[in-house]
């Protein structure tokens, strides 16, 4: 109950982003390859962010 609460990490923000958009590329990939495209673009941005978030919290652990 308690975890209803607790606010997200920014490590759990951007994966969270990075899968909405994901199931948004694959959604549009069947309509318009295009926006698909885009979409994926966008989720792959995130991802040197996701990564560096991951570095940090090893080497503090």
């Amino acid at each position: 109950m308690f975890g209803l609460f607790k606010k997200k990490t920014e490590m759990e923000q951007l994966s969270a982003q990075y899968n909405e958009l994901m199931k948004q590329a694959h959604a549009l990939s069947t309509q318009d390859r295009t926006k698909s495209d885009a979409k994926h673009a966008e989720a792959e941005a995130l991802i040197p962010r996701i990564e560096e978030l991951k570095v940090k919290e090893e080497k503090s652990s």
